[in-house]
């Protein structure tokens, strides 16, 4: 079920990255000869009555592509007026760049869909009451700790614990109190009652020493969220503001892997993810709930828009640097240059694709 829905979210991103290049490209008066959805083999295609593009749904499931006629310039010796290559420059970038904004946007929307449907947000609590809509949730659960082993998941929202008289209710169980009662009752049995996709279950644990330095722990992460619903103009600002507070943290982290990888002192390809690793992280995020997929498709929007604008050949920010070279020379770079940069650049990206894509499966079976 992970594969399938990380192929969807893949599918989807990819899709409104290829539509800024599609609608942009009409914009600005190029012709658009194809808009397709997935990779060839081709399935099914239609031309409109009236219309220059042709619209295809191919076998290969992985995305989209649009052809701009004249983009690469090798059929297009003699540019017509319409030609990608005939336009003005201020008017390649502009299509070049629509793509890493259409995915800036598409990420906007989903957060503001969020926080208009309802957003967990970390809790605010006061003089030490929780919020009547608050929940304890269960973030992560270590391999082979005893919480694991009572069957407690990710997701999972704590409505109390008990341990022999004593009990901590709902409208007092904080992350901080839930470690407390847990630690002050050493290695007593905890029972754990909490709700899973809707549904009241309950759990027996008993703590153990050596998790934590300090004291007996079960294994787990906790975090006290509260659903924030918005009126959609506040929605649309909540999703801009978080749309722009992760971008600055994500350009923060990859100046950060890039700059002490350079030095030595970075974890270097062991702290990247590969197609294998998400997939993982789409699974335990979607069994935190529909919401939590949402933000998180909208993250993978927002990276793959920054790696976009990465100026690395067969980038889009490959491509706007080439441009950039182009109008300070005054004239265009070969084809066959940019062909063979381009060709570079795409095979450095599916061999590093490759060696993350196997550090992540030696990973899950080691």
């Amino acid at each position: 079920m992970s594969v399938i829905i990380f192929i969807i979210i893949l599918v989807v991103l990819i899709l409104a990255h290829e539509f800024g290049h599609f609608i942009v490209a009409k914009w600005a008066g190029m012709r658009v000869d194809e808009f397709g959805i997935g990779f060839p083999p081709k399935l099914w295609s239609k031309k409109p009555k009236h219309s220059e593009t042709t619209y295809s749904v191919n076998a290969i499931p992985f995305g989209g592509f649009v052809k701009i006629f004249g983009e690469d310039r090798m059929e297009d010796a003699e540019p017509e007026p319409r030609s990608f290559s005939a336009r003005p420059r201020h008017l390649q970038a502009a299509v070049i760049v629509a793509g890493v904004v259409a995915n800036f946007i598409f990420a906007w929307l989903l957060l503001s869909v969020g926080f208009l449907s309802g957003f967990p947000t970390p809790a605010q609590v006061e003089n030490g009451i929780v919020p009547e809509n608050a929940n304890l949730l269960i973030t992560a659960v270590s391999d082979g700790s005893p919480a694991e082993k009572a069957g407690i998941l990710p997701g999972d929202h704590v409505l109390s614990l008990s341990s022999g008289a004593d009990v901590l209710s709902k409208n007092i169980v904080t992350p901080e109190a839930m470690s407390s009662f847990i630690a002050t009752h050493g290695e007593k049995e905890i029972t754990i009652t909490y709700t899973r996709d809707g549904k009241k279950g309950a759990a027996s644990v008993t703590p153990v020493s050596g998790i934590l330095t300090d004291r007996a722990a079960i294994g787990i992460t906790m975090d006290l969220v509260e659903i924030k619903r918005l009126p959609i103009h506040q929605a649309l600002f909540e999703g801009g503001k978080t749309t722009i507070a992760v971008t600055k943290a994500t350009v923060r982290g990859f100046w950060t892997l890039i700059s002490e990888s350079i030095r030595g002192n970075g974890a270097g390809l062991s702290a990247i993810t590969g197609p294998v690793g998400i997939v993982g992280l789409v699974g335990d995020t979607a069994s935190f709930g529909f919401a939590y997929l949402i933000a998180f498709t909208a993250f993978i929007s927002i990276n793959l828009a920054i790696i976009n604008i990465i100026p690395f050949p067969a980038l889009d920010g490959g491509r706007l640097f080439f441009l950039a070279i182009e109008t300070v020379k005054g004239s265009h770079i070969k084809p066959a240059v940019t062909a063979w940069a381009n060709g570079i650049g795409f095979v450095l990206l599916i061999l590093l694709m490759v060696i993350v894509t196997f550090r992540d499966i030696m990973h899950l079976i080691g």
